[in-house]
């Protein structure tokens, strides 16, 4: 295909047949495409254009920044989705191949704008995409694995960047100049594309496509060796035998090897392993003969210790440099034809148009907090748990040699990560894959040992979350990078369950503490509280290595629990282990805030089981909407789901068979097909739960939250609904479970109106009315929250309240600052659900999306009218000067609609 024109237009019309005359025309000039793909797409586009103008009440954006962005997101969701459709199967043809770089500079697009904006997309077009690609789409369209994958690459680019300028820098006089390669000596910049070249075929052959941070930070360290080892000394920017940051090793010189891992807290026998990957490959695709160093005299390779390193002869010497970088250029270009992915080399030139903020066009786009949200996660010096860029300022000079005395690079995201994955090594990985002695106690002091079916469990559901692929037919690099693959999952396998037992050594320890006996039969033998462990586990895990893919909530699926579930075992994980780093801690607290503020309000939570209990009021509400979660799978149909055989004791086991195997396949796979909220990443960002009025540090945060929450045993947490609380007073498990979780929303909800508050400058009484409002609504119409975003709710308590105080606050203004919250995102009020029963079709009710505006009209407003009321009377009883006199009429003509 040729070269990309970015051929969108301007206009500011939404009509129908223009609109689709400028679609049809970026297709065929901006893109290219043949006409049965031209077709495709204008059928995809047809089923999906009348969500546009949603789009564009909702956001502030133009009209004609809301095309830009719906073209695009319809040509990569067709890009994406047919390539695995049934005559698709075979490849593109050249001719007719895009990608989504090809995309982004038609419609003038920013890749971060792209990504920050998909989410609405992939929610108000979710049954178009179900009804045409199938109920596995959402998996195809790897949306959020792209997302995490570009932002791994910036992170891993800049620390690549920052390392290579610091060691091969020609002089010092180069120091105040600009840190682009452009502006570098020729030899040098072509040096640095080599490396990241080099690196990008470690990710193509050997790793798996989308590979976690601490990976891709091995690899590129492993490629720093190789440079050190190769590029001439002429252009380095150290004296390798006179500097702090090299370890030497007796009289054979510096052990390079371990200088590198001191210098960015890598393991060293992970990057031994994937340096011998990065040597095979410049065997294998360059066909260069790898020599012993030790035989090799080049001064390359003077005063460091050679032993275990391999050199080749001619790899970055002027007669042959130019034609292996071109080799590796085109080795790329082969591998990823048929992927239509980013072009990963893009991230080596940051004045790439797709990688710099604003619009293509030169335009500025109207997208509000976006740089803003980007940048802090791109600083450390912005925000302290980020896996973004590193820190801009210099290091010293010593000797000659840049960098600083005790031999460390400065902090930075990519290093933090190898800090936390340090953690697993230090704390986590010596200790046995087996029960303890003491936590053995707890388990054979049952009414029965249950040490048999812990373990079992144990390993059918680590199997589970991370599976092997068995697959034996794969040849090449595609064999080596499922071989990795495989490793990878055996070796998070074994940390989680290492964690695991440890944790849970711990929990019983304080169990049996608190009801002063070691048999803690409830507790051990409830199927719910191990698989929540497990997945807490595992997540920690997960993070540790910032991975790509399986991002929350995937351990959720895979362990047939819910987020309801998950949320009762959090802030007990984190008292208990106390060796978990802050970065982990704070990543659980923001998984926490992400459960709490949508994901137990969806469909199918567990949260629906335990209301009809506490609550039977809503039970009718509930039943209708067809919110009850299904059954948890049971252990054995999860081992038949997943062809389990591991030589683990099979003994019977002492739960209760809650489903049959049929049920296991839709749970682990997700109903694709069901009503989302709007979800947001997880990120690490922010802090946890606190008071409304506490601005204090992470862990004084984390206390103050809790403080105020009722204590009670594990096992009356993981109790049947119904059962009689054995410390609450007469309430039932379920009656104190949901005290203590609405305690929980309260508290967190007091923490974003405190945040709106302040940002919109609005009054210490228009606080408090908001949050009084917020209350009542949680307590008296907790059916609203259904199927609901906590921040929805609490954007319309924020708009009738200043409506009925006389305040001219628009809801778009109120939006506009919501997005400039770090919590906030864009899906929240662009896509709102709401159930449109009195439009049924073939007996069912009807469901939908749509923007905040439409939502406060038709739903939230009919359901607090009388809270309204209340909140008039309560609030003229203290602040009568305050409230307009016609606010305290019951008169239905008073309530606030939007016109």
């Amino acid at each position: 295909m040729g070269d990309v024109k970015p051929l969108v237009s301007t206009s500011n019309s939404m009509d129908g047949d223009a609109f689709e005359a400028r679609f049809t025309d970026l297709c065929k000039k901006g893109l290219s495409l043949d006409e049965k793909t031209c077709l495709g797409a204008m059928k995809l586009f047809k089923e999906t254009k009348h969500l546009v103008s949603s789009n564009v009440s909702s956001a502030e954006r133009t009209v004609e920044e809301a095309e830009r962005f719906w073209f695009s997101f319809v040509l990569y969701s067709l890009n994406r989705l047919s390539e695995k459709d049934g005559d698709s199967a075979q490849q593109k043809s050249d001719e007719n191949r895009f990608t989504l770089c090809q995309i982004l500079r038609a419609t003038k697009l920013n890749i971060v704008y792209f990504f920050e904006e998909l989410p609405q997309f992939v929610v108000k077009a979710g049954l178009v995409l179900t009804n045409m690609y199938g109920i596995d789409w959402e998996s195809r369209l790897e949306a959020k694995e792209m997302q995490a994958n570009f932002e791994h690459l910036t992170l891993i680019s800049k620390s690549y960047k920052r390392a290579f300028w610091e060691l091969f820098l020609s002089s010092d006089a180069n120091i105040g100049k600009q840190e682009s390669a452009t502006s570098a000596p020729d030899y040098l910049s072509k040096y640095h594309r080599f490396g990241w070249l080099l690196f990008l075929a470690l990710r193509v052959h050997a790793f798996s496509r989308f590979a976690d941070l601490v990976t891709c930070a091995n690899g590129f360290v492993s490629v720093l060796a190789i440079l050190i080892l190769h590029v001439p000394i002429c252009y380095r920017n150290f004296k390798i035998n006179d500097s702090p940051r090299f370890v030497k090793k007796g009289e054979k010189g510096v052990d390079l090897l371990a200088s590198l891992c001191n210098m960015y807290d890598a393991s060293e026998a992970e990057l031994r392993r994937t340096l011998k990957m990065t040597n095979k490959l410049m065997e294998d695709i360059l066909k260069k003969k790898p020599c012993p160093a030790f035989e090799c005299k080049t001064e390359t390779l003077e005063h460091i210790d050679t032993d275990g390193l391999v050199y080749f002869e001619g790899l970055l010497e002027e007669q042959s440099f130019l034609s292996n970088l071109s080799i590796l250029e085109n080795n790329y270009n082969n591998a990823t034809r048929n992927r239509g992915d980013l072009d990963e080399r893009l991230f080596i030139n940051e004045e790439d148009s797709l990688l710099v903020f604003g619009s293509l066009s030169g335009e500025d786009v109207n997208i509000s907090g976006i740089k803003r949200k980007f940048d802090s996660i791109a600083s450390p010096s912005k925000t302290i748990t980020s896996p973004l860029s590193p820190h801009c300022h210099r290091a010293s000079h010593v000797n000659g040699v840049l960098g600083p005395l005790n031999g460390k690079v400065a902090s930075t995201p990519v290093s933090t990560a190898i800090t936390t994955a340090k953690w697993l090594r230090t704390f986590i990985c010596p200790l046995p894959s087996r029960p303890s002695a003491e936590l053995q106690h707890f388990l054979s002091s049952c009414d029965k040992d249950v040490t048999n079916d812990v373990i079992r469990r144990a390993h059918i559901i680590l199997e589970a979350i991370f599976p092997c692929s068995h697959d034996c037919s794969l040849t090449g690099s595609l064999r080596s990078a499922n071989l990795m693959d495989d490793t990878w999952m055996e070796q998070r396998r074994l940390e989680t369950l290492k964690l695991y037992y440890r944790v849970l050594e711990a929990m019983c320890t304080a169990e049996a503490q608190i009801l002063r006996a070691p048999n803690l039969t409830p507790l051990l033998t409830n199927e719910r509280f191990h698989r929540c462990m497990l997945a807490c586990s595992a997540e920690l895990v997960l993070a540790t290595h910032k991975t790509a893919t399986m991002l929350f909530p995937t351990v959720l699926g895979r362990t047939g629990i819910t987020a309801f579930d998950l949320s009762k075992v959090i802030e007990s994980f984190i008292r208990h282990e106390k060796s978990l780093p802050r970065e982990l801690k704070r990543h659980l607290n923001s998984l926490e805030e992400r459960l709490l503020e949508s994901m137990v309000w969806d469909k199918g939570s567990s949260l629906y089981n335990t209301l009809i209990v506490a609550r039977p009021a809503l039970s009718s509400e509930i039943n209708r909407l067809g919110l009850l979660a299904e059954p948890m799978p049971s252990l054995d149909a999860i081992a038949m789901h997943i062809n389990f055989s591991g030589g683990i004791p099979t003994v019977p086991s002492l739960q209760k068979h809650e489903t049959s195997p049929s049920n296991f396949g839709s749970l682990i796979l997700g109903q694709n097909g069901d009503v989302r909220s709007p979800k947001r990443q997880c990120t690490d960002y922010r802090s946890v739960l606190v008071e409304r009025n506490s601005f204090t540090s992470p862990a004084k945060d984390r206390l103050l939250a809790f403080s105020n929450l009722r204590k009670a045993p594990l096992q009356s947490v993981f109790a049947s609904p119904t059962r009689p609380n054995p410390v609450g007073g007469g309430e039932t498990c379920a009656e104190t479970g949901i005290n203590i979780f609405f305690s929980k929303i309260n508290k967190l909800a007091a923490v974003w109106i405190n945040g709106m508050v302040e940002r919109l400058q609005l009054s210490q009484e228009i606080r408090e009315s908001v949050y009084f409002l917020f209350q009542q609504i949680l307590s008296q119409r907790t059916s609203l929250f259904f199927n609901h975003h906590i921040d929805q709710i609490i954007l319309c308590c924020l708009y009738v309240v200043a409506k009925l105080s006389q305040l001219e606050l628009p809801f778009k203004e109120i939006t506009r600052n919501y997005r400039k919250q770090l919590q906030g995102r864009p899906e929240v009020y662009c896509s709102v659900f709401v159930d449109r029963s009195s439009t049924q079709q073939n007996g069912r009710t009807r469901q939908d999306h749509v923007g905040i505006v439409a939502f406060y009209n038709t739903k939230f407003i009919p359901a607090i009218k009388y809270l309204l009321e209340e909140l008039d009377l309560s609030r003229t009883t203290t602040r009568t000067t305050q409230v307009p006199e016609s606010n305290n009429s019951n008169d239905v003509r008073s309530i606030p609609w939007i016109t």
